[in-house]
């Protein structure tokens, strides 16, 4: 389908251009004009609209995608982001536009037909077949194409083995026997990952798009992927990236892209750019990037763990707790960091060393002890652990306090109900037409920010919140640390549990670095930096004093 004189593919001989006014113009005079003035482009995106119900998602888009530039797919969620590559992988067609497409003009794309081409996408969900081992995921694009097309090939399986150890090699993965007939299912997500990537180096994609691909991945991972997609880019591979990460957009370098409401606002070289002005760009306001600094210091300490342990997973846990206080908990992800959020919540009970909550003893054997004690827990995966994604934002918002909502006959009371979700809406400026809205209609932010509004619904004295920004945008993020650090200067605990080191060192005053199952850093705000914490993590030495 490729080619130099500019085939036509599914093309009406009426476009419209600058605000969608129709203008009547030949294929050939279009086509033309697009090899004139983008010369050299693998993909060129020309005038490209989208609607939905009504929501303008696409408002003439135009973007030149060379092979071997990487590019940063950048705006807040509802910008446009996953229409556009909806549109660029075939998933879905554009109302008006084009693509051109080395050479040829494409009114719209299959999935089928944007794979032939050498476009690959990489969801977040990474479209592996976990039950499939990892050289059948590598050749199945080839396979998927080879169908479509009606070609009885016979599956080569030395061809196949080959193709798939010469791409695990370009992506750091072992290429033995054991590894390539694992399957997937099995895999920790950053090997899932990476086997994602090397399918689109195995069919010889011109263009991979990775659509958030670090969120569940550990700094060292990360690095690890950023070498890996500067490698892309030096085999001539074009990539597209989306993240709402800036630090790893300019780690890797390339261009930006930048989305807000449908349009493209801005591009250009990324070094043109400062962290906070692309932030502004993104989200029509500035950034607050200011350290959190408790307003008192010391006190009586709100909650003291001691020498607490679980099975294998942790153990010797020590740690106070003040009020005001952001305690960040960082380590890799056999630390033992998740598992003490759990025991913490009574999800996961710790069967060693002890808890008290102002100097008073108590015991979390489930999740009510918990909520009892005034300690909330927050989930780090919302749409899997936290939202009852097809029930209602008021069924969300009240799920902790049904107990506390009941009528003289033990009926719930809606108007109760009504009142407790109003509030929590209002109180953290959760964007929704209604509160019958359900949940998984929302965006991420708002969605993240209906999990921890239901935690605050039981007055909690210490909040415990698990990678509480991992998937949303940049404005939202920014959003939830002035939530957090304001719920701290009311006086409240919070524990911060996440791997996002900048995050940490913005909000949190000490944070505990855990490596195997224990503490072996706690630093303090004016010591930490995204360095100091990683070469905590990494460094093989055992437990030392504060720092």
């Amino acid at each position: 389908m490729s080619g130099t004189n500019h085939k036509r593919c599914r093309l009406s001989g009426t476009g419209r251009v600058d605000g969608g006014s129709p203008m009547d113009v030949s294929i050939d005079q279009r086509a033309m004009a697009a090899q004139e003035s983008q010369e050299g482009a693998f993909l060129v995106i020309h005038n490209v609209h989208k609607r939905y119900n009504g929501v303008h998602a696409l408002r003439g888009i135009n973007v030149e995608i060379h092979q071997g530039e990487i590019y940063h797919l950048l705006g807040e969620n509802g910008c446009g982001k996953s229409t556009l590559i909806k549109v660029i992988s075939g998933a879905i067609g554009a109302d008006e536009g084009e693509l051109v497409i080395n050479g040829t003009v494409h009114q719209q794309l299959t999935p089928i037909e944007a794979l032939s081409l050498g476009i690959e996408t990489v969801y977040q969900d990474l479209s592996l077949i976990p039950n499939l081992s990892v050289v059948e995921n590598i050749g199945l694009t080839e396979q998927l194409v080879a169908q479509a097309g009606r070609l009885n090939r016979i599956l080569d399986r030395q061809r196949l083995l080959s193709t798939a150890k010469a791409a695990l090699a370009v992506v750091g993965l072992p290429s033995n026997e054991r590894f390539l007939f694992t399957t997937v299912e099995v895999l920790p997500m950053a090997q899932r990952q990476l086997v994602a990537i090397a399918r689109a180096i195995a069919t010889k994609a011109r263009l991979v798009i990775m659509d958030e691909p670090t969120t569940s991945l550990t700094k060292k991972e990360i690095d690890n992927l950023i070498g890996v997609i500067r490698q892309l880019g030096q085999q001539h591979v074009a990539v597209l990236f989306v993240s709402h990460k800036l630090d790893e957009c300019f780690a890797i370098g390339g261009q930006v892209l930048v989305l807000k409401d449908g349009q493209k606002i801005a591009q250009g070289a990324i070094t043109h750019f400062t962290q906070s002005q692309l932030g502004y760009l993104m989200t029509g306001r500035q950034m607050d990037e200011r350290r959190y600094r408790r307003v008192q210091q010391g006190g009586e300490p709100l909650l003291t763990v001691t020498a607490l342990g679980q099975q294998a997973a942790f153990d010797e846990i020590s740690f106070v707790l003040h009020r005001g206080e952001i305690l960040g908990v960082t380590g890799s992800l056999d630390s033992g960091r998740n598992e003490l959020g759990l025991a913490l919540a009574g999800i996961l009970p710790a069967n060693r060393g002890s808890i008290a909550l102002e100097g008073q003893p108590i015991r979390l054997r489930q999740p009510r002890d918990a909520i009892n004690n005034h300690i909330a827990y927050v989930p780090e995966d919302r749409l899997d652990a936290g939202l009852f994604l097809s029930k209602s934002i008021l069924e969300n918002l009240i799920a902790l306090e049904l107990d506390h909502l009941l009528g003289y006959w033990g009926q719930v009371d809606k108007g109760q109900c009504q009142v407790l979700a109003t509030q929590t809406v209002l109180d953290l400026d959760i964007s929704a037409p209604n509160i019958n809205l359900p949940v998984q209609a929302l965006s991420g932010g708002n969605q993240q920010r209906v999990l921890i509004g239901r935690a605050l619904t039981i007055k909690p004295w210490v909040l415990i919140l698990h990678g509480p920004t991992v998937g949303v945008d940049i404005g939202a993020k920014d959003t939830i640390y002035q939530l957090i650090q304001t719920l701290a200067q009311q006086g409240m605990g919070v524990i911060l549990i996440s791997d996002d080191l900048p995050e940490l060192c913005q909000n949190c005053d000490p944070i505990l670095v855990m490596k195997k199952g224990r503490i072996c850093q706690q630093v303090s705000a004016v010591d930490a930096n995204e360095n100091r914490l990683y070469q905590a993590q990494i460094a093989d030495e055992g437990l030392t004093e504060d720092l």
